[in-house]
């Protein structure tokens, strides 16, 4: 039985949801910051991290994740994922007579690989959002009319 009152599905999806959606979301995360040292990084652990806003959106209604997470908010996380990474390539580019991806210590043996996957899963998931954002606000126009 679906609430008239309240956006999004039935209470029982929002129950769901609100058990599994930061689960999700810290699943994400850990994939990222793992993907150097196993399987996942920054493309599987950005697509779980976009997941996880798109089942709250699903569930809640898209003005309930619209009042934290806006379309310029996304477009201004992805061009500073963007940013992030076009530096990272830059200094490695040039490489200041020194191995770029050398390994400095023994606790952090991965280089820079781990800075690589973070930038990549912050572009992934806010490519992924605004993506699925401009589809359901697309189907929004198409329905008022």
């Amino acid at each position: 039985m679906k609430n008239k009152e309240a956006p999004g599905m039935s209470l029982i999806v929002k129950s769901v949801t609100r058990l599994t959606a930061g689960l999700i979301l810290i699943y994400g995360i850990y994939i990222v910051f793992r993907g150097h040292i196993g399987p996942g990084g920054g493309f599987a652990g950005g697509v779980i991290i976009a997941l996880s806003l798109v089942h709250l959106m699903l569930a809640f209604g898209k003005d309930v994740v619209l009042k934290r997470l806006d379309e310029a908010r996304g477009i201004i996380i992805s061009s500073l994922g963007a940013l992030a990474f076009l530096i990272l390539g830059i200094v490695g580019f040039l490489g200041f007579k020194a191995p770029f991806l050398k390994e400095r210590f023994e606790h952090f043996s991965a280089g820079l690989i781990p800075i690589y996957d973070v930038v990549i899963g912050v572009l992934v998931s806010s490519g992924l959002f605004i993506t699925f954002l401009a589809l359901v606000l697309l189907t929004g126009k198409r329905e008022k009319k």
